[in-house]
């Protein structure tokens, strides 16, 4: 077996499925993937965007890449998706789970359907994908990464928010929590089918509209991390893809934080 870097880390003829594969930081792990060699199935509750984004990517790198749409929410449309992308493909070496948002609210605005609405999405979402798609994982072999937060894992600092436009929601926070501990149980007890399971724990990477219109808000995030400034969505990138390949083949279990060194203050 060649265990050269450069073998290590493709992924020619692998098949990943991505929710949330044309967002802020899921369109880079999408791109990363493809980059590898990949065939990429990217689904979001848009589906054409996922089609045009699919599109870009098949010209680019080459690959087999084919947008869906999908509302992680809804049981039901999980169960479609499954249906479409088995059609398709037999069987997938990946899923990545980069789904998931929250509504903006404050602790005094959050309401009971707010928040479960958040933790539907956000946590639940993961697990409905994950127990539609684990079944047609390669195993062994398959891989499964799940895109958590570092407020799954500390607290946002109130001092840093200013009203509820740019507000931390209760529900994200406790929700990327679920991701992180649910990934723990997951490779735990996807291990006996030879199935690896990981996460990456993005920290501040605010979208250009927020940079724009709270320049003061974004120096705040940059002063919390070690280096000194928010992120970039292409480092996202390496970690990701990274975990996906057979570089990572003795890794499962673990969360990557991507934070600028924010959690390890």
């Amino acid at each position: 077996m060649n265990h050269s870097l450069k073998s290590l880390l493709n992924l020619s003829g692998r098949t990943f499925l991505v929710s949330g594969g044309a967002g802020l930081l899921g369109s880079q792990i999408s791109h990363g993937l493809a980059e590898q060699g990949a065939n990429v199935l990217v689904a979001s509750r848009d589906a054409e965007n996922c089609r045009s984004f699919a599109k870009g990517l098949a010209e680019s790198y080459g690959t087999d890449c084919r947008g869906y749409g999908v509302d992680i929410g809804d049981s039901e449309a999980v169960e479609a998706l499954r249906i479409a992308v088995t059609d398709d493909f037999e069987t997938l070496d990946g899923l990545v789970n980069c789904s998931g948002f929250g509504k903006k609210n404050t602790w005094e605005s959050i309401s009971e359907e707010d928040w479960l609405f958040d933790i539907n999405i956000s946590l639940n979402g993961v697990f409905r994908m994950t127990k539609a798609f684990e079944p047609h994982l390669k195993s062994p072999g398959g891989v499964i990464l799940n895109v958590a937060s570092m407020y799954g894992l500390v607290a946002p600092d109130h001092r840093m928010y200013d009203g509820e436009r740019y507000a931390n929601p209760p529900s994200y926070n406790a929700a990327k929590g679920g991701v992180v501990q649910l990934n723990r149980y997951l490779a735990s007890f996807l291990s006996p089918k030879g199935i690896r399971v990981n996460a990456i724990s993005p920290g501040p990477f605010p979208y250009e509209s927020t940079q724009k219109e709270n320049p003061a808000f974004i120096e705040r995030l940059g002063e919390k991390t070690m280096v000194g400034r928010i992120g970039h969505p292409h480092e996202v990138k390496a970690a990701a893809v990274m975990l996906c390949t057979d570089a990572a083949s003795y890794i499962t279990g673990q969360n990557i934080s991507i934070d600028g060194g924010w959690t390890a203050w």
